[in-house]
């Protein structure tokens, strides 16, 4: 998923996240720091979101239930993988991967998971914390088999 194809969803999904939100028009530009003329634009599909737009709305309103279910999770997620291509970071606890996640490989409670909607990948531990995050295949696969070389030994 790249950069474009994250702004086409939210801008896609703009009205639907205000509106759920039950934010006027005016209230939503004021929080997005965007006109009113802009946001409506969006909204009718005259012109998308930009990149700034596109992070600050998955930002403010990560907890959109519109946003989880077009992305699969946390839109912050697909936002940090798509600047960043990979995420390392202190463990942090996922559900699992019970809704939007599929078994890549399992390896002694390790999982390699791939999202069935933002088709991002993750490798979480036997207690469901995530240890690395990529959209990028190959990276991911490398950090795999380093982990598999490291349950090996």
């Amino acid at each position: 998923m790249d950069r474009e194809h994250v702004t086409d969803i939210v801008t896609e999904k703009l009205k639907l996240i205000r509106t759920e939100s039950n934010y006027t028009q005016d209230k939503m530009a004021d929080i997005l720091g965007i006109s009113k003329k802009t946001l409506v634009q969006i909204e009718k599909g005259r012109i998308s979101a930009g990149w700034t737009t596109t992070v600050a709305i998955c930002a403010l309103f990560r907890e959109s239930s519109i946003l989880q279910n077009a992305f699969g999770g946390d839109p912050m997620d697909v936002i940090e993988l798509t600047a960043h291509d990979i995420i390392i970071r202190p463990k942090e606890k996922t559900m699992g991967g019970y809704i939007w996640w599929r078994n890549v490989e399992e390896l002694e409670g390790y999982r390699l998971q791939q999202n069935v909607l933002s088709n991002h990948y993750r490798i979480i531990d036997d207690e469901n914390y995530r240890l690395f995050s990529s959209i990028e295949k190959d990276v991911i696969q490398e950090k795999w088999i380093a982990l598999k070389q490291t349950i090996n030994l």
